[in-house]
């Protein structure tokens, strides 16, 4: 599949067209040049025309306590954070007291409306009470649960992100029981329009489990200090309590929250999409196969292998899209699990900004750190801002901008509660960047930081575009088990025909 751009539609001789008439002849456009077994198809459209269901997500959870971060009655985590078709995943889980359960593998994606389709049901096993681990040197909690059960990923599951529903098996009718997720990301090697990169990296830095023990709970800050594993259950993300207050999305990390709304929205119109871990962008490889890559959400933490891939595709040629704020913000190298599995251990080791006053900053505050990555900005087109937290309007001051065509939006038009509650600004002196938008996001009656969405050119007719929030697919759909967040006395108002135009 390929989608037609404003160059595509310029060739074509036609003007510029309200917003659902621009996706319908989108659409259209993609059906008359698809590639792939029947007219108009590709994998993802190949996969939402199967049946989905509505019964997917948590409807009973409890927490461990009132400001807990665990589900210790069910919860459970997989051997890696993605996998391919033929490889192997195992999933852990643990079960307070002992009871026996059973495991609902679904792949999450658009399916008519319903959000999921069933791919598997596991079980009954019978659950055991696995160990809580001590807390390391450096505050890690690396479980080391007996495995429950192992998949090996079948040849026609698609790329997706797939979630497995934990549920309880009660002795009698009446009783209750209990739920919770384990997420995990299919990959494949195939080329296609669009690469979603999740940012798992971030969901495990803020992860809470079993009790606050993010990268953000050491007492000496936010520091080089602490590691986390992702060998643990995603729980509750108690720094995110105030922001995203669903417990019903228990075990998912951020995904249902800041990445859902996106891949359900690219999957209800067809684009040929591919999802990847953060993890699986070390090398440039996979991104080289795409046109363009999606950077989602809260997409704080990047290894600087991460870095150098995201370059080499810009400079290839590959179109990155940051519909994400607070990206590429912290350097976290990764180490390998306790038993030798790479990838499994993260931590941080430094600010990125080069020079740039809010690297100091963050030298000052929570360091020494043992590196200093590059300045972000000349990869986004934006950077990190001192502070970075609060909310604000998404103001257009380009509307001539081709970004803006069909979205009927003027000078200083709003878009209300869209920043937030982390963005980025300060655009760096890189040739043909432009700010399409721009405005003050504001953390207190009396704080206010600056915050500028930009676009500029690559190499190839490639384009870097940045968004500047993390609200960003808050604008694009409502899918089912998906919760609006807000910050500062702010939040996005959900879909909105003007993201959603842009974002075509």
């Amino acid at each position: 599949m390929r989608f037609a751009g404003r160059d595509e539609f310029c060739r074509l001789g036609v003007a510029p067209l309200p917003f659902l008439a621009v996706v319908a002849f989108a659409f259209a456009a993609v059906v008359v040049r698809a590639a792939g077994p029947g007219a108009g198809s590709n994998p993802t459209m190949i996969e939402n025309a199967k049946a989905g269901t509505s019964d997917w997500q948590l409807t009973r959870v409890r927490l461990d306590r009132s400001d807990g971060c665990r589900s210790a009655l069910i919860e459970g985590y997989c051997s890696r954070q993605s996998v391919e078709a033929g490889e192997k995943i195992e999933i852990m889980v643990s079960t307070e007291p002992a009871s026996p359960f059973r495991i609902e593998i679904f792949r999450t994606g658009y399916y008519g409306g319903l959000g999921a389709r069933l791919m598997k049901t596991l079980g009954p096993f019978q659950g055991e009470v696995q160990a809580t681990p001590k807390p390391d040197a450096r505050t890690m909690h690396e479980c080391k649960w007996k495995p429950t059960t192992e998949i090996v990923i079948p040849a026609d599951w698609s790329s997706g992100v797939y979630v497995g529903r934990l549920t309880t098996l009660p002795g009698k009718p009446e009783d209750p029981y209990w739920q919770s997720y384990v997420i995990f990301i299919v990959r494949d090697q195939r080329p296609a329009d669009i690469l979603f990169q999740c940012s798992d990296n971030t969901w495990q830095a803020y992860n809470g489990w079993p009790f606050k023990s993010s990268l953000y709970t050491h007492p000496k800050g936010n520091g080089p200090w602490m590691d986390v594993s992702f060998d643990r259950p995603y729980g509750r993300e108690a720094q995110f309590a105030a922001i995203v207050n669903d417990p019903l999305t228990v075990g998912s990390g951020g995904y249902f929250a800041f990445e859902f709304p996106m891949a359900f929205w690219l999957e209800q119109h067809g684009y040929d999409v591919s999802y990847c871990s953060n993890s699986d962008m070390l090398a440039p490889e996979r991104g080289l196969k795409c046109r363009t890559f999606l950077s989602v959400g809260h997409d704080e933490y990047w290894d600087i292998r991460q870095f150098k891939s995201a370059e080499a595709m810009r400079d290839a040629g590959v179109s990155l899209l940051f519909f994400s704020g607070n990206s590429v913000c912290w350097i976290s190298p990764f180490k390998s699990s306790g038993d030798g599995r790479p990838n499994r251990v993260l931590w941080r080791s430094g600010p990125y900004g080069a020079s740039q006053p809010h690297a100091e900053d963050r030298e000052k505050t929570n360091g020494p750190f043992p590196e200093r990555g590059p300045d972000e900005g000349y990869l986004m087109g934006a950077r990190n801002v001192r502070p970075v937290i609060g909310c604000g309007d998404w103001i257009a001051v380009k509307p001539e901008h081709w970004i803006f065509e069909g979205t009927g939006m003027k000078n200083g038009d709003r878009i209300p509660g869209l920043v937030g509650w982390e963005f980025h600004g300060d655009p760096p002196a890189i040739p043909g960047l432009e700010v399409v938008a721009e405005g003050t996001a504001w953390t207190s009656s009396t704080k206010a930081q600056h915050w500028t969405a930009t676009i500029y050119p690559g190499p190839k007719g490639n384009y870097v575009f940045n968004a500047a929030t993390i609200f960003w697919c808050q604008g694009l759909s409502m899918p089912p088990g998906h919760t609006l967040p807000w910050s500062h006395w702010s939040r996005p108002h959900g879909p909105d025909p003007r993201v959603q135009q842009i974002t075509v």
